[in-house]
């Protein structure tokens, strides 16, 4: 299992994934041009990607999206109700609807509820039968009945969109801080610890902060925040990293 990060942040998210049966790219929010060089730039030509899915439709996630499957026609995995909200889509003839699993190959991708200010968003656990990955961004919490399934994995996407004291003490105005504090907001660093110190186990390789915020967080205070919250709960790891706005990732096997 291969992932690199290609984008990630306010402005585009795009990941690639890949296992021994597909290629995945997980949301679309940059351009194609972006897209395809970064691809390029790993080995990959964007004709190969097999699936694209989609966890919401906020534009840092989906808008790349029409230009790309324009181009290669690749299945696009959605729910009915992001389907709803994606005009472009309804007369696509290559979707695939999904509510809870799917199955591509020897490919298992589970999806769970996320809890966004978005028609339906979600996020992904994929596994191919040996390894896995878990793909968490954009919620405002974790509900407790997933805890389970996003236990023990081989590698860990995950939000750590803000800095609670730089986002209270920054220039967004006070509707937007709510929004992004709330239930249906995003991950602060210190819950974004929190959880990955309940759900890292002796199968994890790599985590990754994914959505760090530019105006209201930076890689060095998300690692030193997960650092922290590692060192109060007495867990040794630290094979972490922040995904870059403009810069994609080392590529991570394992």
């Amino acid at each position: 299992m291969k992932t690199c990060i290609l984008s990630s942040g306010s402005k585009g998210n795009v990941t690639y994934l890949e296992t021994s049966s597909n290629k995945y790219l997980l949301d679309i929010g940059r351009n194609k041009k972006y897209i395809v060089d970064n691809l390029k730039e790993i080995g990959v030509k964007p004709s190969e990607i097999d699936y694209i899915l989609i966890s919401h439709t906020h534009d840092d996630h989906i808008s790349g999206l029409e230009t790309f499957i324009k181009s290669y026609h690749t299945k696009v995995c959605v729910t009915e109700r992001i389907l709803n909200n994606i005009p472009f889509l309804k007369t696509y003839d290559n979707l695939e609807i999904y509510d809870d699993n799917m199955n591509f190959g020897e490919d298992l991708i589970e999806s769970i509820k996320s809890s966004h200010d978005s028609e339906d968003s979600r996020c992904f656990i994929i596994s191919d039968g040996l390894k896995s990955l878990c793909y968490i961004t954009d919620t405002g919490y974790i509900n407790q009945k997933y805890f389970k399934k996003l236990s023990n994995h081989d590698i860990y996407l995950f939000e750590s969109n803000h800095d609670v004291e730089m986002l209270t003490n920054g220039p967004y105005p006070p509707w937007l801080k709510q929004r992004v504090l709330s239930d249906k907001g995003h991950l602060s660093n210190i819950a974004a610890g929190v959880y990955l110190s309940k759900f890292i186990g002796e199968k994890t390789k790599n985590i990754v902060l994914i959505h760090l915020s530019e105006t209201n967080n930076t890689p060095k205070l998300a690692l030193k925040t997960t650092k922290e919250v590692f060192d109060e709960y007495e867990i040794k790891f630290k094979n972490i990293i922040c995904a870059s706005q403009n810069e994609k990732s080392e590529v991570i096997e394992v």
